[in-house]
């Protein structure tokens, strides 16, 4: 008799007469859109306190990524940055378990290979693919080629202070030895064991 009434409580549904609701966003995610989307590209995108920063700082990733996409289409955001945008909207999505659509997002920040060929970026995205892939062998081949990638002659980054940064080289290999090291957490735990890679270097005189 249980069985019999498990079943008829399950049918609607399994019938798909009534599909079910999204979750709803929590109270402590919610945010104001409008004002949101007021904001310039630095503001939304490079402000560690503001923007879509704000909402992940708070644990809220797929409200954040939400405002990325919501603030993309609102603006386009310049053809050189849109890139990143769309990156940081794949890694929100990768952390909140969307994998498909962060694998999307990361495929689109790829940049032109002439652009590329000394940094190594694309390298780090096939890596981070690999990993939502869960394909060892490809992260760690993206890896070992990102290791063997030479320092550009003259490359000397400073931060966005102007001061000087001591940048471990290759950039972003640590985030892809904390993903191998990690391989059997999820995107965002295993982000979260990358050493860190930049430190600002003393001031002389």
């Amino acid at each position: 008799m249980l069985i019999a009434l498990v079943v008829a409580q399950a049918a609607p549904v399994a019938a798909g007469r009534k599909p079910p609701l999204a979750a709803p966003t929590p109270a402590s995610c919610r945010y104001d859109k409008a004002a949101m989307l007021a904001l310039d590209e630095r503001a939304f995108d490079q402000t560690m306190s503001g923007g879509w920063r704000a909402l992940a700082a708070a644990g809220c990733d797929l409200a954040a990524a939400d405002a990325i996409q919501a603030w993309r289409a609102a603006h386009g955001g310049e053809p050189r940055t849109a890139g990143l945008l769309n990156w940081h909207e794949g890694q929100l999505r990768a952390n909140a378990g969307q994998t498909a659509p962060a694998i999307a997002l990361f495929e689109t920040a790829r940049k032109a290979s002439a652009e590329d060929a000394a940094f190594g970026w694309n390298l780090y995205v096939d890596g981070s693919i690999a990993f939502l892939r869960r394909d060892l062998a490809g992260l760690d081949a993206a890896r070992a080629r990102l290791a063997a990638l030479p320092r550009p002659p003259g490359y000397a980054p400073v931060g966005v202070d102007g001061k000087p940064r001591a940048f471990a080289w290759p950039m972003n290999l640590n985030i892809l030895d904390g993903l191998v090291a990690c391989w059997n957490r999820g995107y965002k735990q295993a982000y979260a064991c990358a050493k860190p890679a930049v430190r600002t270097l003393p001031t002389t005189g």
